[in-house]
């Protein structure tokens, strides 16, 4: 089955590979994570951890995805890979929801992650999956 979008064509199929990507990089975010409570925090403090794991986390997504993007042999359309990047950012956002509300973490305290006026930077993580697969799979593939 094909869905027509534009001129381009989306096949579902090709979403198969890019879940098990996002798996990947779930795993990678969870093991940040730790070593941000477990090492930067205690070292460098709660603010200059955050950026810290932040950065190694958003540096760890470009990788990842680079990394992908030059192995597949997948030629993706242009809106595949704008879906793509929009399917990572959902799945991430929504974990990070699901896991709050798991947590008892009010939701005000997950949106505030988002808050760059207060100067968080948890929104370079979204930011950073919503446009890897398009900058890779479209960089790679000219």
């Amino acid at each position: 089955m094909e869905i027509m979008l534009g001129l381009e064509s989306i096949t579902p199929r090709a979403f198969l590979y890019p879940l098990g990507v996002w798996a990947v990089m779930a795993v990678v975010a969870v093991i940040n994570g730790g070593l941000r409570e477990t090492v930067l925090i205690p070292r460098v403090g709660e603010h200059t951890g955050h950026v810290v794991s932040t950065a190694l986390l958003v540096a760890a997504i470009l990788l990842v995805s680079f990394a992908y993007f030059s192995w597949t042999p997948i030629d993706y359309a242009q809106a595949e890979l704008v879906l793509i990047g929009v399917l990572w950012t959902v799945l991430t956002v929504g974990f990070e929801f699901v896991v709050g509300y798991v947590e008892g973490t009010p939701v005000s305290v997950t949106l505030g992650q988002y808050n760059v006026l207060a100067g968080e930077v948890w929104i370079a993580v979204p930011f950073a999956l919503l446009v890897s697969p398009l900058l890779f799979g479209w960089y790679l593939s000219t």
